[in-house]
């Protein structure tokens, strides 16, 4: 399977999720930026608020598409410890990678939300989506974070994602849907025929949008809260 673009995969992803649909428990979680543009379409699909959740991948020096770990907000810190020994990485050198990636983490969450508080994730069935899974390191942060906010289910939800990766993260979330997990995978990308990066205007522009369509349906919003 190969998609045209990620709005084209949010539509087919939304499709494989409509059991979820027009759910007042239901809540939206994009991994920016790639995510946000497949959230987008699986949220206006189900009728489902959309926030963004914030995680950054900590890239191996001088080959940053590697990932050697993750943090997401709270302070979670999720690293491959047998990667950074068999490369050699010092500690002090992935600790600085990593308060580098937190001070970004913090830029974009006042870029992309602006005065808007986040939904509230408690009790909340949750359908966290990325654009595709390879070596599944920041969805397995983001995952780490979300279980520290109890919500009720975990839906990890993606069009594209190696078969290992999908696999490995079935033990962590309450279900995983990938629409395609080709063999061989090697990268998200050759999974779409356009692939571009999505911009730090893109996103802000769709979470508008979707925060926009919320207010009309304030009764869905007030239903659920933050409990003590």
């Amino acid at each position: 399977m190969r998609f045209k673009n990620r709005s084209d995969a949010g539509r087919q992803l939304a499709a494989r999720l409509n059991e979820y649909a027009n759910r007042s428990d239901v809540l939206v979680l994009a991994l920016p930026r790639g995510g946000v543009p497949v959230a987008f379409e699986v949220a206006s699909a189900l009728g489902a608020p959309l926030d963004v959740y914030l995680v950054r991948k900590l890239g191996v020096p001088g080959h940053t598409e590697l990932a050697m770990g993750a943090i997401a907000a709270g302070g979670v810190e999720v690293l491959s410890e047998t990667l950074i020994r068999d490369l050699n990485i010092p500690h002090l050198l992935v600790q600085q990678i990593a308060v580098r990636e937190r001070l970004e983490l913090e830029r974009r969450d006042r870029l992309f939300r602006g005065d808007r508080p986040p939904v509230p994730v408690r009790d909340r069935t949750i359908l966290l989506i990325d654009d595709g899974l390879a070596t599944g390191s920041t969805m397995q942060a983001a995952i780490t974070a979300l279980r520290q906010q109890a919500p009720a289910h975990i839906i990890v939800a993606v069009p594209v994602g190696a078969r290992d990766t999908c696999d490995r993260l079935r033990h962590m979330a309450d279900r995983v849907v990938c629409l395609s997990t080709p063999e061989p995978f090697e990268a998200v990308g050759l999974w779409y025929e356009e692939f571009g990066q999505t911009s730090d205007e893109e996103v802000t522009r769709l979470l508008a949008a979707a925060a926009d369509d919320a207010k009309t349906e304030p009764l869905r919003a007030a239903r659920y809260h933050d409990g003590p």
